[in-house]
């Protein structure tokens, strides 16, 4: 165990800690508890809010599972990566003011909330609730894998060990502050996550001679890594073009995306978020992946792409300063995991119990549902997480992927065009996830359906869909 990297480590999870308990005691009655609880009381200002977004977006994928990926594909991947620049802008941008206004005047707390209301129609928030339910569990599992992956790295504990450390880290934090301790801490493990990227960035660059140098030793082992199509050939021009709709556009159809477009204070507070958001994703983005495929000739052979972080971390840097560029990744992961174990809360508590099971719950028993429930859900996700995959991104691009096809219409359509109605919304939901489901083990056996990504399919005909049962089933206009 390496004692010089795990105590910036420890430091920074007591940080964190301290944060979730400060929050816990600035939740104000005004709301009520669920407002406090699941949206922090919509008082976001620009720069946590643009710090959440990207914490929450910036996962194990963009740290550990793509710049892996970069290491083995090369510049191909980072192209691909790239493509995510614009997602916290693109959220903002389509769902902007009109989603926060209709928020406040529904009173929604979630984006269930908003659809439920906008649909009038149970089912639409019951296919929601189950659309959410089951791919956000499949994208924390995936969470926490690289959770439990980067603390076996560091300290040498086994897989179990290190997991359910990570596990309980989470679960303190968010149990006890729920929605404002995981935008607080996300705002600081977004600073963290740019203070790490630049660090390991220069560590790797020095250890690789310099970037002419680095470039020579990448052209000389396969000269495809240093092209668009990738180390093997296989990036086309439509499939990266088509990735663009699951990292960029699509995104505006995930639900921990846009119950934070419904959180922020006053329009400039999103003005500033909009700006700040998308400097900083690009700035992640472009140097992690880069980090990733640097890697590639000072530590050639790594089998294992999320282990490339932390491994190259250990080689150029000092062990004290591995300790705190790699609380980045950490930071990423757990920012992203809190965001979606509160969501999934959320969904079981507000989406299920209270609008199905019990609607004149005492404020008591909402508050104690509410921990419970995060509580459960932890523990669960930990038992899944006990038997991880070798790749972490595919599998956290699976819940992305079903989630965008899921939402996307009913979300956009629904405030953006007045005879969207809940036959439409119901039948693009069920037609975007059975798609997604049906294509993407399609492509697992036999490559990819006319060359593209497998949500786009998907994607294309939920809107179709969306638009045919608007038309085809009681066409009539609604007043927002």
């Amino acid at each position: 165990m390496n004692i010089g990297v795990i105590i910036p480590l420890v430091i920074f999870l007591i940080g964190i800690f301290a944060i979730g308990f400060i929050a816990s005691k600035q939740m104000s009655g005004e709301g009520g508890f669920l407002q406090q609880y699941f949206l922090g009381g919509r008082e976001l200002g620009g720069f946590v809010l643009a710090m959440t977004m990207v914490a929450t977006y910036g996962s194990a994928s963009s740290f550990l599972g793509g710049p892996g990926t970069a290491y083995t594909v090369g510049f191909g991947w980072i192209l691909l990566a790239m493509t995510q620049v614009v997602t916290g802008y693109f959220v903002l941008l389509i769902l902007g003011k009109k989603f926060a206004i209709l928020g406040r005047k529904y009173n929604a707390v979630t984006m269930i909330d908003f659809l439920k209301v906008r649909y009038n129609s149970p089912l639409v928030a019951i296919l929601s609730a189950i659309a959410i339910i089951v791919f956000l569990f499949s994208a924390m599992t995936a969470q926490w894998v690289g959770g439990g992956r980067l603390i076996e790295s560091l300290t040498g504990l086994q897989y179990t060990t290190a997991l359910f450390i990570f596990a309980i880290s989470v679960l303190v934090y968010v149990t006890i502050g729920g929605f404002r301790a995981v935008a607080l801490t996300d705002a600081v493990q977004g600073a963290v996550m740019v203070i790490g990227t630049l660090v390991l960035l220069i560590g790797v660059i020095i250890a690789g001679g310099g970037v002419p140098a680095i470039m020579q030793d990448l052209i000389n082992e396969n000269p495809r890594l240093v092209t668009p199509y990738g180390a093997d050939g296989t990036l086309t021009a439509a499939y990266v073009s088509s990735f663009w709709i699951l990292v960029g556009v699509g995104v505006v159809g995930l639900p921990q995306m846009a119950v934070r477009a419904m959180s922020y204070k006053s329009s400039r507070a999103m003005h500033r978020a909009l700006v700040i958001g998308t400097i900083v994703t690009g700035f992640i983005m472009l140097n992690m992946h880069l980090i990733g495929v640097f890697a590639r000739p000072i530590m050639p052979g790594i089998d294992i792409g999320d282990k490339v972080i932390p491994l190259v971390a250990l080689e150029v840097l000092p062990p004290w300063l591995a300790g705190v560029v790699l609380a980045a990744p950490m930071a990423a992961i757990m920012s992203t995991v809190d965001s979606l174990l509160l969501l999934v809360s959320s969904a079981i508590v507000k989406d299920v119990y209270l609008n199905f099971i019990k609607p004149d719950a005492s404020e008591t028993t909402v508050k104690r549902m509410s921990f419970g429930v995060t509580g459960i859900l932890g523990i669960i996700v930990f038992l899944f997480a006990l038997q991880p995959p070798d790749l972490l991104i595919f599998l956290n691009l699976f819940a992305f992927g079903g989630l965008e096809a899921a939402f996307i219409w009913p979300v956009v359509l629904g405030l953006y065009w007045k005879y969207g109605n809940k036959y439409g919304a119901i039948l693009s939901m069920i037609t975007g996830i059975v798609a997604y489901i049906a294509i993407h083990f399609y492509n697992t056996a036999n490559g990819n359906l006319l060359g593209v990504h497998t949500v786009t399919i998907p994607v294309v005909l939920s809107f179709v869909a969306y638009i045919i049962g608007s038309i085809a089933i009681e066409r009539k206009a609604f007043r927002y």
